[in-house]
């Protein structure tokens, strides 16, 4: 099973990924230690929050801050 990172604005929309970014995961263990590594970079870029969902588009958890507090 494969996963994904949905990525979201400051208004819960979808945005675009970094460019970058992995367009999946071949399991949760390994998008989590991505996003573990990460995920102050894709703050900076802009995203606020995201969700995680599986290959069949759905949500596993999420959504999840990048903001402090």
């Amino acid at each position: 099973m494969a996963f994904r990172w949905r990525y979201l604005d400051a208004s819960g929309a979808e945005t675009a990924p970094p460019a970058d970014a992995p367009e999946e995961f071949d399991d949760q263990a390994e998008a989590e230690a991505w996003f573990g590594d990460t995920w102050e970079d894709l703050r900076e870029a802009g995203v606020d929050a995201v969700d995680l969902l599986d290959d069949s588009g759905e949500k596993v958890y999420g959504p999840m801050s990048l903001q402090e507090g």
